[in-house]
């Protein structure tokens, strides 16, 4: 999982979590990127029991809110896939700048690897009340807002603020509301 002062308690409860690039490279600006993304929840979905109530790609790092029989091993095996999914992207697309930087980033410890994508830990924080779920998934679909992206949350083509408006989003959620 990391070296995070950020973990799991209870990995069977829902739990807001934050993924970031290494170096805050801003790799998701590419919709390809994005996919691999999508598509692991997805399976996760089909085939692990994840259930997605929110999420945000920005384009360095994602926040979502997810609950899983076993939260930190489907956390693991997400970062796990996209990374080896969007490394291998980024070698078919020739992106050397982008894995040079990946390659000089990683940490001296990962020694099972040439790139690291991803920073360490995900800022897990469990989502104990409904007034809490309100108040992560606010801060997710603003997120875009704050950051003067959009007008409205709903705008962010990569965001569940679509699918809580009632518009058909890029995966599906569990609605909280």
């Amino acid at each position: 999982m990391g070296r995070s002062r950020y973990s799991i308690t209870e990995p069977d409860k829902p739990h807001f979590l934050t993924c970031t690039l290494m170096e805050w490279l801003p790799l998701f600006i590419r919709p390809y990127i994005v996919d691999h993304l999508l598509d692991c929840w997805r399976y996760q979905q089909t085939h692990h029991s994840l259930q997605l109530f929110g999420y945000v790609v920005l384009e360095n790092h994602l926040h979502f809110v997810a609950q899983a029989p076993d939260l930190g091993k489907s956390l693991s095996q997400f970062k796990s896939y996209t990374a080896r999914q969007i490394i291998n992207d980024l070698q078919s697309k020739g992106a050397d700048r982008a894995l040079q930087r990946l390659r000089f980033s990683k940490r001296a410890h990962k020694q099972d690897r040439v790139y690291q994508l991803w920073q360490e830990g995900s800022h897990a924080e469990m989502v104990f009340s409904e007034s809490v779920m309100r108040q992560k998934l606010d801060y997710i679909h603003n997120n875009p807002v704050k950051r003067g992206y959009v007008d409205l949350p709903e705008h962010w083509r990569y965001s569940s603020a679509r699918n809580y408006a009632g518009l058909d989003g890029l995966i599906e959620i569990q609605r909280w509301y």
